[in-house]
């Protein structure tokens, strides 16, 4: 792993097309771990359909990375911080490979379980690196534009995945794994053509502030951040965990029918990256607020739809707002971070947003039981994030302290 390495310590190298795209694909790898597998739980259910845990049990399975995920993030941006960018890359992809397509040769449903929790491990630590490079590699510019890049093709890759994860599933019951094989040519792309960044260190001495000198981690920014992400990626969630529900409460119960009928709002994900894209100029409070503000204002809408044309239309306004939700969340945490402790506060961001996911289903729940059906439940979230879009416009407000600490730090 030295070669490539040694050619690009001094830090002279500037990240290209080729990066973006490795950082883009391999940005979608923990993605994988929620989206191949929901075509195939009804296969793994029936294989162990000698445990009569088997209900419960394969969809935790499926989870099981997230929660990982959320519990370790954080710990993953220390090692970041601490050990450098690239080499913690490239051991996690390489892992995820293993860990990924080791329940193909596994029959065991606890043995998998563990398997996916391991995943679990790798995966933090690749999205924690990969979104510390995005800060590192690229300028506010550069930033927006790579995620904006990321947003557009995720639909793409999400549907290729499933497409490719039907096929597998009908092959063999646990062929499905297969998919994150994957992760073994991403490997060798990063090690050939992804650097260490140059960090902050000479610009420093050249300011005059020394090289002991480091500034105080950002308390304040990163509870700001960590609290609104927390929120956002919890209503993100909404509608990707408990849509199917309420297409049954309006009547609509076979799954193909379903299916006709979100493919066309679900293309509104492509849109929402683009509106990304052009107001990045407008700034992270902006986009945030815009973002929290469609995909409210799409949740409310869904409460009150009467009929599949109405539910159709409210899609549409959530999937745009759905498909500014991560590039948004990351590029606020992003402006709020200087070199030394950006590995650390993505870390923070990370097992926010992962808490965020499992953390959605259950306040969702308490909320259909207080309002009796699940458009109830919609109803309210909705309500309170077209709230906090708007306390969120005025609390994210930049202040010349921040602007002074990322200037120096940058």
């Amino acid at each position: 792993m030295s070669a490539p390495e040694s050619a690009t310590v001094s830090g002279a190298r500037q990240p290209g097309l080729i990066q973006g795209m490795i950082v883009v694909i391999a940005g979608f790898l923990p993605i994988i771990a929620i989206v191949s597998m929901f075509p195939a739980v009804p296969a793994i259910i029936a294989h162990f359909h000698d445990d009569p845990a088997a209900m419960v049990k394969v969809p935790a399975m499926v989870s099981a990375p997230g929660l990982t995920i959320a519990l370790l993030a954080l710990f993953a941006g220390w090692l970041v911080d601490r050990y450098g960018r690239r080499k913690l890359l490239l051991v996690s992809t390489l892992t995820y490979g293993f860990f990924g397509a080791a329940p193909f040769f596994l029959d065991d449903l606890n043995a998998i379980y563990a398997s996916r929790l391991l995943l679990g491990v790798s995966e933090a630590a690749i999205l924690t690196t990969l979104n510390t490079l995005i800060g590192d590699y690229w300028d506010e510019a550069g930033r927006h534009r790579w995620l904006s890049i990321q947003g557009i093709a995720g639909p793409f890759l999400g549907s290729a995945v499933i497409f490719a994860s039907g096929y597998l599933t009908a092959m063999r019951w646990n062929a499905i794994f297969l998919i994150y094989t994957v992760g073994f040519p991403i490997f060798i792309a990063m090690w050939l053509f992804l650097f260490e960044p140059q960090s902050d260190a000479n610009a420093r001495r050249m300011l005059g502030i020394g090289e002991d000198a480091r500034t105080a981690f950002p308390w304040r920014n990163v509870l700001g951040y960590a609290a609104i992400t927390l929120f956002g990626a919890s209503l993100y969630y909404v509608f990707i965990i408990n849509g199917g529900i309420v297409w049954q409460e309006l009547g609509v119960r076979d799954s193909g029918e379903i299916g006709r009928l979100t493919t066309l709002p679900s293309l509104f994900v492509i849109v929402g990256a683009v509106i990304f894209w052009l107001t990045g100029k407008l700034g992270s409070r902006f986009q945030l607020a815009l973002f929290l503000g469609l995909i409210a204002t799409g949740l409310t809408l869904i409460g009150i739809a009467r009929d599949w044309r109405w539910m159709v239309a409210a899609m549409a306004v959530q999937q745009t707002g759905a498909g500014m939700a991560v590039p948004t969340l990351i590029a606020l945490a992003q402006s709020k971070l200087p070199f030394e402790h950006r590995g650390r506060g993505m870390g923070v961001w990370t097992a926010c947003f992962f808490f965020g996911q499992f953390s959605s289903p259950l306040l969702v729940s308490l909320i259909r039981q207080a309002t009796g059906t699940m458009q109830g439940a919609f109803f309210v979230a909705g309500l309170l994030g077209l709230v906090v879009a708007a306390l969120a416009f005025f609390l994210f407000a930049p202040r010349r302290t921040d602007a002074a600490a990322l200037q120096a730090g940058a």
